[in-house]
């Protein structure tokens, strides 16, 4: 709904009172309990109660919230939509985060932006479908009924007209996007062969509220995992153990074939606009692996394999630095989305579903580190009595020197690995695969509109040197300044006396005495003393359809330096004239370096027109420079400042 940015009016701070009710009227319309200790009784459950009601209000509703009135227009006819937008920081972000939209009125429903289903975690049904699919309603697409995975059964509040959000099934702890049931998803039977729409997207990470903010930032990117999602009841577990039963059964009778879920997968992508070869997943190799749910044994395997595998990456890919480009400590969250979950084997749908910590032994994240600790391949430590941090790796532990890497899937693939190419960000980029074009051309000043005016070519217009040249010769021909004695020699008249020599230098001195002036260092001249612009051409575009702008072409500036002593981090800055988001840029370094990125305001640039600054942990010159060799940027248009050397490169 939200890819036209909204007019949204000034904000304003919200009443305690109007907060303390727009928070209930969500905690009742999404029937969002209130959790109070089990064996408390009578007067302090009463009181337990209120606090736990009073602290649920400000995680969803914050008491910095700010609210203001908005408009848009949506869908083919281009509707009016107006409702209410709540800007705030939620209390578990850190001190100066910015604030975001977290929440959105429209017809007396509350929608949650993504920001608010980061930090709470179960306030919506949550819907999965292949990343595929999600990328697809980012760009603005309902979610199709053939595109649901993970059910049925589906979960009993996803009921018509329900707000739900949706995840994909690469990450499904990460809800990013949000939409309203068009149909009974909970009393789905079955998806196969299904057809229509299951979901109307109204919200997604990507869109003009995510984006927004009161500084003009760029929005935030999603975590990789998210503590607390995807937690399924008793019921849901059981019914899905029965039905595995209920499929051995059937493969023993041959009444079921192993390609069954790969053929809906199929037909979802064909109801979604995907097919072929456009479809991801890397099919040779997939084919070879039985799309089945794993054991629990061969889950915990499969995350420890993993864990050895991004040790090991880090390892082959920052040999010289002494931590092998990690930060420590590491947090849990880091952890997953940097040493384990890029290189967990996802090759198949049902495979993708298996590979969650709540699926393995040791069901969280925490415990799972503590297993490895016990394992003597790292150090961790208890924080804040609720998460558990990675202090340091033994990099010499024989399990990781021993350890052989194994094929990853082809959209979780790193750009220096295996497979040797980098996913494509999770919301797509127009600029991955653009053909770009620098043309320089430059304007004359107004000294020279007679040459122009006399070869009738427009004094204030654009030109290329060989157009230039070339009025210049017109001109000379007209006026028959070609010297009789030597045809390399041109004969000054006032007008190029005038607009071409100053005077200033002995050469000048020399012509103007002379009478005469050698063709081609007219020609220079002539050049030289007109105005640069430059133009950027995307995908063969004409000239025309263009607006150059002054100045030489800018170069896009990487720029490595040292922090806290030994740790080199990667800016990269000025990409945005070269038609290049920098977030999308920012997705993909964060996946191909296999470390953590962030996107700011560059230091010093224009509050109007920011220039954004993406940095990237670690010395990651090649792969920012193959980074936009995928986007058509030549590396003659990037300047490399190497400051941890104190040198410069071009």
């Amino acid at each position: 709904m939200f890819k036209k940015k909204p007019n949204i009016k000034p904000l304003s701070p919200l009443k305690s009172s109007d907060r303390r009710r727009t928070a209930d009227q969500i905690i009742r319309d999404l029937e969002i309990p209130v959790p109070v200790s089990e064996g408390t009784e009578g007067e302090d459950k009463e009181g337990e109660s209120k606090a736990s009601l009073t602290a649920l209000r400000r995680r969803l509703l914050p008491d910095n919230a700010l609210s203001a009135r908005f408009t848009t227009t949506a869908g083919p006819d281009l509707k009016q939509v107006s409702g209410t937008v709540y800007v705030g920081t939620l209390e578990e972000e850190p001190v100066g985060t910015e604030q975001r939209i977290l929440w959105v009125k429209v017809d007396e429903k509350m929608y949650p932006t993504v920001y608010t289903l980061w930090h709470n975690p179960g306030i919506l049904p949550l819907l999965y479908t292949p990343s595929f699919v999600v990328e697809k309603l980012q760009g603005g697409a309902d979610l199709m009924t053939p595109g649901l995975q993970r059910g049925p059964p589906f979960p009993k509040k996803a009921t018509k007209g329900a707000i739900v959000a949706i995840a994909s099934l690469e990450s499904p702890t990460v809800p990013m996007a949000v939409g309203t049931c068009e149909i009974d998803v909970s009393a789905l039977e079955k998806v196969q062969g299904q057809k229509g729409h299951a979901v109307q997207t109204f919200h997604w990470a990507g869109d003009e509220l995510w984006s927004w903010s009161s500084s003009g930032k760029a929005g935030t990117e999603p975590p990789r995992y998210i503590e607390g999602w995807d937690e399924r009841d008793e019921d849901t577990e059981l019914t899905e153990q029965t039905e595995a039963l209920q499929l051995a059964d059937s493969q023993e009778d041959g009444g079921v074939k192993l390609d069954a879920a790969p053929a809906e997968r199929s037909r979802a992508e064909k109801d979604q606009g995907v097919d072929g070869e456009d479809a991801p997943g890397n099919k040779d190799f997939v084919d070879e692996v039985q799309d089945k749910e794993l054991t629990t044994k061969e889950i915990d395997e499969a995350f420890k394999q993993a864990f050895l595998y991004g040790v090991r990456y880090h390892i082959d890919h920052n040999k010289d630095h002494p931590t092998h480009g990690l930060d420590f400590p590491i947090s849990q969250s880091n952890a997953m989305s940097v040493l384990i979950q890029p290189f967990l084997p996802t090759y198949t749908p049902a495979r993708t579903a298996s590979l969650q910590v709540k699926k393995t032994s040791w069901k969280k994240l925490g415990k799972f580190i503590k297993y490895l600790d016990k394992q003597k391949i790292l150090k961790s430590k208890d924080r804040d009595g609720n998460e558990v941090v990675i202090l340091d790796i033994d990099f010499k532990d024989p399990q990781v020197e021993a350890f052989k890497p194994y094929r990853l899937p082809k959209k979780d693939t790193l750009s220096s690995g295996p497979q040797g190419k980098p996913a494509a960000p999770l919301s797509g980029d127009p600029s991955v695969g653009q053909k770009l074009k620098l043309v320089s051309i430059l304007r004359p000043k107004e000294k020279l509109a007679p040459i122009f005016n006399a070869s009738k070519s427009d004094p204030r217009g654009l030109y290329t040197a060989t157009e230039l040249k070339s009025i210049l010769t017109n001109y000379i021909e007209s006026e028959n300044l070609i010297s009789q004695k030597n045809k390399r020699l041109i004969t000054l008249n006032p007008i190029l006396a005038n607009g071409l020599l100053n005077g200033n230098s002995a050469a000048d001195d020399q012509a103007l005495s002379s009478g005469v002036v050698p063709r081609d260092a007219l020609a220079d001249r002539f050049i030289s003393s007109c105005s640069p612009f430059h133009a950027i051409l995307r995908n063969d575009a004409p000239i025309t359809e263009c607006k150059p702008k002054s100045g030489v072409p800018p170069k896009i500036q990487i720029v490595l330096e040292t922090r806290s002593g030994n740790k080199t981090v990667t800016k990269v800055s000025g990409v945005e004239p070269y038609f290049i988001a920098p977030q999308p840029l920012a997705d993909e370094l964060r996946k191909s370096c296999a470390g953590s990125t962030s996107v700011d305001k560059l230091v010093g640039s224009s509050p109007k027109n920011p220039v954004m600054e993406i940095m990237v942990q670690g010395p990651q010159k090649e792969a920012v420079l193959k980074a936009l060799e995928r986007r058509g940027v030549g590396r003659g248009w990037v300047e490399v400042v190497d400051k941890t050397k104190g040198k410069k490169k071009g």
